[in-house]
């Protein structure tokens, strides 16, 4: 096995693990007001979202067309190991965001976690030059700043009229029915979201092996890839972020069935129409902005305290990640320049990514958020999301 190879199955096993901390990071976008009104089990959604993720994610290429040419600068890369390294590098300051966002309770942006990472490196490596600005504004920050407000003003004028629509429903037959009708728009927003998001994995995987020169840059995804990204941002799911999930269905606004329907609804239409579009939208953003407009629409007390930590985290994601990808770019090819190597900078880099992440899993274990807790009925703060699950013991008298 030649040193490019090595470094290419590095590379590709790395942006696996990416669209698996994704799903996991993800899993509240479609699911979290499903399983905080009831509508489904939390073991159950976070089943189904897998495998409509999973059948989303052959749905279109167009997200994934975007990432693998509308980012970086391909004739400006070259290709090889240079073009690798910044690939591998981005991953890895994205993958590292996800999990302490995760770790945090925050539901940042995965797609700007990646983004960042790979602007950061490519920033590092060829300077402004190397990155395709004009891609960055229209395909990712107008996006941005768009998303949120419009999936918010959607999601309002739906719940508002949800709610006249149905004023002279009796309770329990409101809450049955409209049970299906938010399974329904949870499974839609399921599968819009393997639509969007497993395609940005498939993007890098596909810009690693242009830089091996395994395929040619104007080819499409091949098939291995599509299936392979599928079956990781599946597995991520399944697994369940129930940290940011209780943070997203119940840390913002109390959710209800019609409340919650018209949330999901609006998310599914907007991301699957940005996913026609080749608009690599942040579904985090989508998600967000639809439940806070059904929150104001059903005229609840909405937590402005957790959304402003949430638009911070979302503020910072793209320079963080950025920053993460650059350093670590700058650490990998010192270590390769320095000891003459083709490899051993994206080895030590990606010892650096399993200590830290290893490290991260540790912390979180000190106290565990599973399914179990998510009807726990409490307050959430993202900022004490890691102690909110712990039991409290009272002694009582005899």
């Amino acid at each position: 096995m030649t040193t490019e190879l090595i470094i290419l199955v590095i590379v590709v096993l790395t942006a696996l693990a990416f669209d698996f901390t994704n799903g996991f990071h993800d899993t509240a976008n479609a699911m979290a007001s499903s399983i905080a009104t009831g509508a489904l089990k939390p073991k159950t959604a976070v089943a189904l979202s897998a495998s409509l993720n999973l059948v989303g994610a052959f749905l279109s290429i167009e997200v994934a067309k975007t990432v693998g040419t509308g980012l970086v600068d391909l004739e400006t890369a070259g290709g090889g190991s240079s073009l690798m390294l910044i690939v591998f590098t981005g991953l890895v300051g994205a993958i590292l965001w996800n999990v302490l966002t995760w770790l945090l309770g925050l539901p940042s942006s995965s797609s700007h976690a990646l983004f960042g990472g790979l602007i950061g490196a490519t920033l590092a490596s060829l300077g402004a030059s190397g990155v395709l600005w004009n891609g960055v504004l229209m395909k990712i920050i107008v996006p941005a700043l768009l998303a949120p407000l419009i999936a918010g003003i959607i999601a309002y004028i739906s719940t508002r009229v949800v709610y006249r629509v149905t004023v002279a429903v009796p309770e329990n037959r409101k809450k049955k029915n409209f049970r299906f009708g938010q399974i329904s728009a949870a499974s839609l927003m399921s599968l819009a979201h393997g639509t969007n998001d497993a395609q940005k994995t498939m993007g890098v995987i596909f810009l690693a092996l242009v830089a091996a020169q395994a395929i040619d840059p104007s080819a499409d995804i091949p098939f291995w890839v599509r299936l392979v990204c599928a079956v990781a941002i599946a597995l991520g799911t399944y697994l369940g972020g129930w940290r940011i999930i209780k943070t997203l269905g119940k840390g913002i606004v109390d959710i209800e069935g019609p409340q919650g329907f018209s949330a999901d609804g609006s998310s599914a239409a907007i991301i699957l129409t940005s996913s026609h579009f080749g608009m690599a939208l942040s579904t985090t953003h989508v998600a967000t902005g639809s439940i806070i407009g059904s929150g104001v629409g059903r005229r609840v007390a909405v937590k402005w305290s957790t959304a402003r930590r949430m638009v911070v985290a979302w503020t910072i994601t793209l320079p963080a990640a950025g920053s993460v990808g650059a350093l670590t770019w700058l650490v990998g090819n010192y270590i390769n320049h320095f000891m003459g190597s083709d490899w051993m900078g994206e080895a030590t880099v990606f010892l650096i990514l399993v200590g830290f992440c290893a490290w991260m899993w540790a912390h979180s274990r000190k106290s565990a958020i599973s399914h179990i807790d998510m009807h726990a009925g409490e307050v959430v703060r993202t900022r004490e999301v890691h102690t909110e699950s712990l039991p409290v013991i009272q002694k009582v008298g005899h």
